[in-house]
């Protein structure tokens, strides 16, 4: 416990509040606050750990890191609370009963040959050594898991492979490559992810690649954060398509029709907040000759999907996706744009499912970045 509170800094706490302020989950639980978990555990509450849920309650959007004036990684902190949590059997909850984590652990333990690469069609152009390797992260257990509903999630990583081969890159894709791990890390199992760390690292590292793109911004982040942290730097760069697709418009390896659509565009909390990357995407639709139009939330201050890591699915996150569409529809673009797999999915199933409010004021078309990218190429 005092190793997690002097690593993320939660000694430095005043309690001024401002955490709160922004939080999405405390505008709908009164009973939650980023800074009363911190204290809870800096004033040596540690039965705390075995039993409060507020741990899995938390979003970990980050909302409350880049608002917090004496930088406090209350993301960081809990994280580490989760790990501690689950040695007690406090454990999350899990949307899918649990499915999507054991997915995880199956792909960390087993030497089951996967069939990942189902998506492949044969007019795209993949190569098994390269310079340039793209993981695909989860989304072809996504896809299965999630059949019966429309959200042709296999189309990603095909217009992925489609806008690189239109670049004149024909990247590696392999069978072998397994789970990040971020959704097990923020479930409190660091040993499962430091296990699908080694496979990962070994199968990009023997395919020779010197650049690793990525369409899941939890991979990125999992690969750029937390494997650097555990193992060092890679010698490899780590891109999101959206930072790829925008030094390839600025070298002229891509060109777009005519067509101008009006998009809106959802900033995901691990691709920006927990990034920092906003421009790319902004850039690569705009080079697409489509109109970005902004929700009033933005940026780093854009409003989170309302699930991480399948742990945190009820009804506040609910609300929080009914918040975020009405916000996309209000802008009266004709498509919601996501970077990210998972607000994809959440938003999506926020539009399939009663809500409080009337379907006209949050029935936005949803679609990724890659596949709006795509489809706009000459």
């Amino acid at each position: 416990m005092n190793r997690i509170i002097e690593d993320t800094g939660a000694f430095d706490c005043v309690e001024c509040g401002k955490c709160t302020t922004v939080c999405p989950v405390a505008k709908y639980n009164p009973n939650f606050a980023p800074r009363t978990v911190v204290l809870k555990a800096s004033e040596g509450i540690v039965e705390n750990v075995q039993t409060n849920r507020d741990v899995w309650t938390c979003v970990t959007c980050e909302m409350c890191n880049s608002m917090c004036p004496y930088k406090v990684d209350y993301s960081g902190f809990i994280r580490g609370m989760r790990a501690e949590a689950v040695k007690y059997d406090n454990v999350p909850v899990c949307s899918q009963g649990g499915l999507m984590q054991e997915v995880m652990r199956i792909q960390a333990d087993s030497t089951v040959k996967q069939s990942r690469l189902d998506w492949l069609k044969p007019d795209l152009k993949v190569a098994d050594k390269g310079e340039v390797f793209y993981f695909t992260g989860c989304v072809s257990y996504f896809d299965s898991i999630f059949k019966e509903r429309p959200l042709k999630l296999s189309g990603i990583p095909q217009a992925v492979v489609r806008i690189m081969n239109k670049a004149g890159i024909t990247p590696v894709v392999s069978n072998d490559e397994v789970c990040c791990g971020h959704d097990l890390n923020w479930t409190g199992d660091e040993a499962a992810l430091k296990k699908l760390m080694k496979k990962n690292v070994e199968t990009i590292k023997a395919s020779g690649a010197k650049k690793v793109v990525f369409s899941c911004p939890e991979c990125l982040r999992t690969f750029n954060m937390d494997y650097q942290d555990i193992m060092g730097d890679f010698d490899f760069e780590m891109v999101h398509i959206s930072e790829l697709v925008d030094d390839l418009v600025k070298e002229g390896k891509l060109k777009f029709k005519k067509g101008q659509k009006k998009v809106t565009f959802q900033d995901s909390c691990r691709l920006g907040r927990h990034l920092g990357i906003y421009d790319p995407p902004r850039n690569a639709l705009k080079a697409a000759d489509a109109q970005v139009v902004e929700m009033d939330n933005n940026r780093d201050k854009a409003l989170c999907c309302g699930v991480s890591a399948w742990a945190t699915c009820d009804e506040t996150s609910r609300k929080l996706q009914v918040d975020r569409l009405k916000e996309a529809k209000k802008t009266g673009a004709e498509c919601l744009v996501t970077g990210c797999y998972k607000c994809l999915i959440h938003l999506s199933c926020a539009q399939e499912n009663k809500t409080q409010v009337p379907k006209e004021q949050i029935d936005i078309p949803i679609k990724d970045l890659s596949v709006v990218i795509a489809e706009a190429l000459e």
